[in-house]
């Protein structure tokens, strides 16, 4: 069994002054929903997502040696401009994961990132942006450690990304993605995100995800307060022990390709997060009447074409609209048709799964 322990090195073999590194990393979608957490960023049920292609995040990490040690030192650009309301999470980060990367001092940081999708679209853009540090920070240990494995430094990149935002361990490696302990899921553990051990059948190969913008706007509730209300939650333990049930039955579904019980765990998950967060105290709506209008219409869209098109939601209003990529016109075309017309601006981004973090 892992442990975090495992993670802090042995003193590093190899010396650098300076230089720089290069990763994207992906935003992705939960299918079963992460709600809740213990401390240390360990979640209260176990999720699976689909690892997007186009919604990541590029992040640039300069790195050089410096005398005075007794302090973090960096500097952060958003999209080439100084960002200073993102420095304290960033700050935070640093102070979770220095036990496990002990140069952290020894350094200045310069930390230019930039989104390919627009900042505060409702998209969540912490799992992508930790993520994408993560693989930065990994990339220099290795520098400080060469003899260091791929498998060794996925894992650390994921657990260390879980500790910036919980979903970013499952931005870093594979196309389906399980975080949190499952029974049934050899590998899966609560300390990093592991790529779906099992068959996948053809039916959700380069599955599709377009993503519309129902609410630009900054959520009304941040996701470690809506975590945190799941303490006291009446419903929490079901709700837990739920989690559990349906991704053993993806399990199942993702071997036979059965799209009608997929989508029934997938829009189900959806609804449930949202009916956690109505039935907590304080009590919260995160959809909009759009968002309602949107899910009304791809459930008659579904029952008149019989197309196996489904909708899930993160904590928010916008809706992912999920599809086979063999119905992708049609889909499309109802979207344009019908859907549009319920987003903001009319904007709405086209994604599919990826493969997680890449080194550029």
């Amino acid at each position: 069994m892992f442990t975090a322990t495992d993670f802090i090195p042995t003193p590093y073999t190899s010396t650098i002054e300076k230089g720089n590194f290069e990763w994207s990393a992906p935003s992705n979608i939960a299918l079963v929903k992460y709600w809740g957490k213990k401390d240390n960023q360990i979640p209260a049920n176990p999720s699976v997502s689909f690892t997007l292609n186009n919604c990541k995040t590029i992040t640039k990490l300069g790195f050089e040696k410096r005398a005075n040690q007794n302090a973090f030192s960096f500097d952060l650009l958003f999209e080439g401009k100084p960002k200073e309301d993102f420095k304290p999470k960033i700050q935070k980060f640093l102070e979770r994961v220095e036990v496990y990367l002990p140069f952290l001092k020894d350094y200045h940081f310069t930390i230019d990132t930039q989104n390919t999708f627009p900042h505060s679209s409702g998209i969540a853009s912490s799992a992508s942006g930790m993520a994408a540090l993560a693989m930065n920070f990994m990339s220099l240990e290795r520098k400080l450690n060469p003899e260091m494995t791929d498998e060794y430094f996925f894992q650390k990149a994921s657990f260390l990304a879980r500790l910036g935002s919980g979903s970013a361990c499952r931005s870093v490696k594979g196309n389906v993605v399980v975080w949190g302990n499952q029974a049934n899921i050899e590998g899966s553990t609560d300390l990093f995100g592991v790529e779906f051990p099992y068959a996948i059948h053809d039916n959700f190969k380069n599955y599709q995800d377009t993503i519309l913008l129902v609410d630009k706007g900054e959520k009304q509730v941040s996701s470690t307060v809506g975590h945190d209300l799941m303490h006291n939650h009446p419903y929490a333990e079901r709700r837990f022990a739920q989690a559990h049930e349906n991704l053993d039955q993806l399990i199942s579904i993702f071997e036979s390709g059965n799209l009608e019980e997929f989508i029934k765990v997938v829009e189900s998950e959806a609804l449930t997060l949202h009916a956690m967060m109505m039935t907590s105290m304080p009590y919260f709506i995160l959809m909009k009447p759009n968002t309602l209008q949107i899910i009304n219409a791809i459930w008659k869209f579904r029952n008149e074409t019989q197309i196996p098109v489904c909708f899930t939601l993160d904590a928010g209003a916008n809706v992912h609209v999920l599809y086979p990529e063999n119905v992708s016109e049609k889909v499309l075309q109802f979207i344009q048709d019908e859907l549009v017309v319920f987003c903001q601006n009319g904007q709405y981004i086209c994604d599919k799964i990826g493969e997680g973090s890449i080194a550029l």
